[in-house]
């Protein structure tokens, strides 16, 4: 018998109003169930489907709400992902607000409609449920999926809780549509962890997501008889470096717009969110703090609660958005830290230093401090293994003694491998 951890409640991740004009009631939903509402409350025209495990049941209860009349919507059953992700793609060059998901393998499958959504300015809401990508056969989370649009001109974000996955969706869709942005969005999600767990969820109620998301309006842009233009024409060298410059610089202005629409959510919805880009824990006098992506949140605030009580001064971040990458914001949060431990669900062979994809994002964010933190990786939690209490202390012990030297035998620390 597997003995269970030390159990500790963390704060119910719902919003403390009872404005019955703002909020309904709580409700028992996993992760699935609550991108679905979203999905719903979103008004959204067109879903194409071809269901993938961890992220299925998002599509099965999509289904049910068009079949009970609570959402009117198209449905497509594709024959595979790519031809999932043409469908929404061209439903949103149309002006469709259109949505799909997948996980793993599936999401490579499509890969060339993923690039060519992004490429064309096209802002679709894709969830991805994390999961590994074969070989070996594995249905447990990893963020590679999410991960390999990166650079494509995705806006990516990780949910960490349930509710936070229903508010995600209509945050996404309003950034994602806005006209200075007109970028794809990519929400992930830990496969089993956070798609299969079911958490207390406060759904909005459908006057109070009208007052915030209007109608998806793609404006000269819409492919229509009556407006004649060309999308993804055949153009080579002499206009490519142009139309990459303009994502270049629509994924620049996302990130204002991302304060600007996390803004308006608070004043709808409440004080959601104090900080649009990532949750801090305990960091303000932090002398050590680790940083993660994903449900390692949990046990990762635990062990910060642990080592607080025994006077070690630590605290922890949670990223949400990883594209586009808070750079100032995580680089003010960390300045005056003396040791940084970053946590990668994720693989990245032969990369430099052997580290992960998230170590290199946040090292290349500190570099141009004067006085950098010293830094430290960590590659746990592959193919869906759990990140334990006692796991995330360790991760914690290690960049403690890190921090008076940027020299380690081991930059790169391998947690919760077999003996």
């Amino acid at each position: 018998m597997k003995v269970i951890e030390e159990e500790v409640i963390e704060k119910v991740d719902v919003p403390d109003s009872d404005d019955s004009a703002v909020w309904e009631e709580p409700r028992l939903l996993n992760g699935c169930q609550a991108v679905s509402h979203g999905v719903r409350l979103a008004n959204v025209d067109v879903i194409a489907a071809y269901p993938i495990r961890p992220y299925t049941e998002v599509m099965d209860v999509c289904g049910k709400f068009i079949a009970d009349g609570e959402l009117d919507a198209e449905y497509i059953v594709a024959d595979s992902e790519h031809s999932q992700f043409e469908i929404v793609k061209h439903a949103s060059s149309v002006g469709a607000r259109a949505f799909a998901g997948s996980s793993g393998t599936g999401w490579m499958y499509g890969f060339e409609a993923l690039v060519v959504t992004a490429s064309d300015r096209l802002p679709p809401l894709f969830m991805v449920g994390n999961r590994a990508l074969d070989d070996p056969g594995a249905f447990g989370v990893e963020h590679n999926d999410a991960l390999a649009v990166r650079d494509l001109g995705w806006l990516i974000c990780w949910a960490t809780t349930a509710q936070e996955a229903l508010e995600l969706v209509l945050l996404g869709y309003r950034i994602a549509e806005d006209k200075r942005v007109l970028m794809p969005m990519a929400l992930a999600m830990d496969g089993a962890f956070l798609t299969h767990s079911q958490h207390m969820v406060k759904v909005p109620t459908k006057d109070a997501v009208k007052r915030f998301l209007p109608d998806f309006d793609l404006g000269e842009r819409k492919l229509h008889p009556d407006n004649p233009i060309s999308i993804a024409p055949q153009v080579n060298e002499d206009w490519v470096m142009e139309i990459r410059r303009q994502n270049w610089e629509a994924a620049r202005r996302a990130r204002k717009v991302i304060v600007e629409v996390y803004e308006e959510f608070n004043s709808i919805f409440g004080p959601r969110y104090d900080n649009p880009f990532f949750t801090e824990y305990m960091t303000e006098d932090a002398d050590v703090i680790v940083i993660g992506i994903g449900t390692v949140n949990m046990p990762a605030r635990v062990a910060v609660r642990k080592l607080r009580e025994q006077g070690q001064k630590v605290g922890y971040v949670n990223l949400r958005w990883f594209r586009p990458f808070p750079t100032v914001e995580l680089r003010d949060c960390l300045k005056n830290a003396k040791a940084v431990g970053v946590i990668d669900r994720d693989i990245a062979h032969g990369a430099p230093d052997n580290g992960g994809v998230l170590l290199h994002e946040i090292r290349s964010c500190l570099y141009p401090l004067k006085e950098r933190p010293s830094m430290v990786n960590y590659i746990t939690g592959l193919g869906g293994r759990d990140v334990s209490i006692k796991d995330c202390i360790r991760m914690f012990d290690i960049a403690t003694k890190a921090q008076d030297t940027y020299e380690m035998d081991e930059f790169v620390t391998w947690i919760g491998l077999r003996e």
